[in-house]
């Protein structure tokens, strides 16, 4: 009865949202080197991060374990470890698939949205799909990424953040 209620497949929600700093900054908080989805933008703002602050790849990793029913992306990995000062979020997203595998599911598909004044994902979005597919294990026709930025009105406005959303779904591997 338990394995009916649990269903051949599950959909998990993941978020995460960084505050945006100088990447050279000489005083105050620095940001990291911007990176979405494993690849590096050239960027003079990135985000301040315990890991390497790749708010793309935080949230897939969130809607993997959460579809699953296993902890967060914080308790698996928690910003207080200097074991994750600065690691790559692809250890984090292969891990998270490594544990819900250990549990007979695998990625089905994967949609997330990026919201980030610059720099643009657009351009890179298919290098970006490319790798997310290498990580999830599978093909990258099964998974989707978006940018978006909040349209600011103002040039002199600047949006201190990066933001993520992503939906995963997990089936039970066969």
């Amino acid at each position: 009865m338990a394995e009916q209620r649990a269903g051949r497949v599950r959909v998990g929600l993941g978020y995460d949202r960084h505050r945006m700093a100088p990447v050279a900054a000489q005083s105050g908080e620095r940001g990291r080197e911007m990176v979405m989805g494993g690849v590096v933008f050239q960027y003079a703002r990135g985000p301040v991060a315990h890991s390497d602050g790749d708010a793309l790849m935080h949230a897939i990793t969130d809607g993997v374990l959460g579809a699953v029913g296993l902890p967060d992306i914080g308790q698996l990995f928690p910003d207080r470890d200097p074991t994750w000062s600065g690691a790559k979020s692809e250890v984090f997203l292969a891990e998270a698939v490594r544990l819900a595998g250990e549990q007979g599911w695998v990625v089905g598909n994967v949609d997330v949205t990026v919201i980030v004044e610059g720099p643009k994902i657009g351009p890179r979005k298919e290098e970006v799909r490319q790798n997310l597919a290498r990580i999830l294990s599978v093909d990258v026709e099964c998974v989707n990424v978006k940018g978006k930025t909040h349209e600011l009105t103002e040039k002199t406005e600047i949006d201190p953040y990066i933001e993520a959303m992503a939906v995963v779904l997990m089936e039970r591997a066969v």
